[in-house]
């Protein structure tokens, strides 16, 4: 076992494991994740600020959206220049509006 005062770490801090073992990704890994994210979704200009303030995403506000995404399935948020925003996890609804859950 390793005491914390002999660990050390180098690099990027891509997450951190919780006490109930699962690991999260933190915002640092995202520029690292985005490039091989399997779902991606570009927003357009006009809604890329209203999304960053926490409302949710409209139809009308995407740019394009991979195809066959499915529904909760982790995501990564680009801008229309190709510039990752953030990773969440999409939650599809076709006759109202599609949702970001955090």
């Amino acid at each position: 076992m390793v005491t914390p005062d002999r660990l050390t770490s180098v690099g990027t801090c891509f997450g951190k494991f919780t006490k109930s073992g699962k690991f999260k990704l933190q915002i640092t890994a995202l520029y690292h994740v985005a490039p091989y994210a399997q779902y991606k979704i570009w927003l357009k200009p006009s809604a890329e600020q209203q999304f960053l303030y926490g409302n949710h995403i409209s139809k009308s506000s995407l740019s394009r959206i991979t195809e066959n995404t499915p529904q909760y399935q982790g995501v990564v948020i680009f801008s229309t220049n190709d510039i990752p925003l953030v990773i969440k996890i999409l939650a599809l609804h076709f006759y109202t509006k599609i949702n970001i859950q955090l």
